[in-house]
């Protein structure tokens, strides 16, 4: 058989483990490890020397126990028997799995019984090379990521299928809102799965769940279907509904508001109050009333609905002690008190339009003095 004087890994990168062709070489010989890689150097089914990324002319110096183990001399270039694997130890992405057959549960929700699987991807490292090579490997010259898929394929498939069930049961989840509980669920089986892997040197870096299958031809499924998304756009729509309403509510404030604001900047601007405004609108609504009942009627239900301020009834007061015209043909009542204003005295105060209830001189509130022919 040839002997190599350089010994290199000759493949692609999707490959876990390669061996060389050859099991002839000869010292000073030279070995390239790529990045990312390991060479391992075997006797007889034993791990001997093991080679991270570099560039290394072999001699007994860096061959120690393969030099001990087949007495290889010091210098020259003897030739030895040994086999030289070379691991990939980058991350192997994208590396595709799936159930065979879909597991039946008891869907949580509606309590109906259901059939599902799951597919998705996983990516892998190798961590251990020795374990690899020792408990996974055996008399196999090449690993790719398919042949590691068929190796755990059972281990997978199982441990989804229990898994999946087991994760929908104890949370709960529907399976109309299984999709938004995969990150969960891939966490969960990643941390199910990662103790297999672990014991043949690999370390499981990612596992996702991509889809979780759904019985779509089930009648069964499609009507409890059609029910959970019927139930949820009635609630919608409701919700929808009650947020259009509080806007319209506070749109309809806001308006009462500005309207309000508008009226007191108004009075403002013309020098009055709110209060005035309303005295000087029962006073005209009492001088074109018809006589002292119907202004005493008018005065209780203004002082029953809107409260108006002591200035209306004062007003209401001071009409009310004006007599009526009498009807033809009675006879005029006695004379007014003492009490009453003086003849041809001004009712209302001229400064400030306050009503006088008596025959008082000068406004009580302002103090302008009353007006008189």
């Amino acid at each position: 058989m040839a002997l190599f004087d350089v010994i290199q890994y000759d493949g692609d990168n999707g490959t876990f483990l390669w061996k060389h062709p050859s099991e002839d070489f000869n010292m000073l010989s030279q070995l390239i490890v790529h990045q990312s890689q390991e060479a391992v150097f075997l006797k007889d089914g034993r791990v001997l020397d093991l080679f991270g990324p570099g560039r290394y002319t072999l001699d007994s110096d860096n061959l120690p126990l393969l030099s001990a183990l087949v007495n290889l001399p010091f210098g020259g270039t003897s030739p030895f028997h040994c086999e030289v694997y070379f691991i990939n130890k980058s991350d192997q992405m994208a590396i595709k799995w799936g159930t065979d057959s879909k597991v039946e549960y008891l869907e949580p929700t509606y309590r109906f019984p259901i059939q599902i699987g799951a597919c998705g991807e996983m990516s892998l490292r190798v961590r251990d090379s020795y374990k690899l090579l020792t408990r996974l490997v055996g008399v196999d010259d090449v690993l790719t990521r398919e042949g590691l898929s068929r190796y755990f394929r059972s281990a997978v498939i199982t441990r989804v299928k229990t898994c999946l069930a087991q994760y929908m049961r104890e949370s709960g989840v529907s399976i109309f809102e299984i999709d938004s509980h995969l990150e969960a669920l891939s966490q969960k089986l990643q941390e199910q799965l990662a103790p297999d892997f672990e014991e043949y040197g690999l370390s499981l870096e990612r596992f996702y769940v991509m889809t979780v299958l759904k019985p779509e031809e089930d009648p069964t499924y499609r009507k409890f279907k059609d029910l959970y998304f019927r139930q949820y756009a009635d609630i919608a729509e409701a919700e929808l509904r009650q947020r259009v309403s509080a806007i319209d509510q506070a749109t309809a404030a806001q308006k009462l508001t500005a309207q309000a604001k508008a009226m007191a900047e108004k009075r403002s601007i013309e020098g009055y109050t709110y209060q005035q405004e309303r005295t000087l609108d029962v006073a005209e609504a009492m001088a074109g009333s018809g006589g002292a009942g119907a202004l005493g009627s008018m005065g209780m239900e203004l002082g029953i609905m809107t409260g108006v301020s002591r200035q209306v009834g004062q007003v209401m007061d001071s009409v009310l002690r004006t007599p009526a015209s009498p009807p033809p043909g009675t006879v005029p009542p006695p004379a007014a008190s003492a009490t009453a204003p003086a003849e041809g005295a001004a009712a209302f105060c001229g400064n400030c339009g306050h009503a006088f209830a008596g025959s008082e001189n000068f406004c009580p509130k302002c103090g302008g003095k009353r007006s008189r022919p």
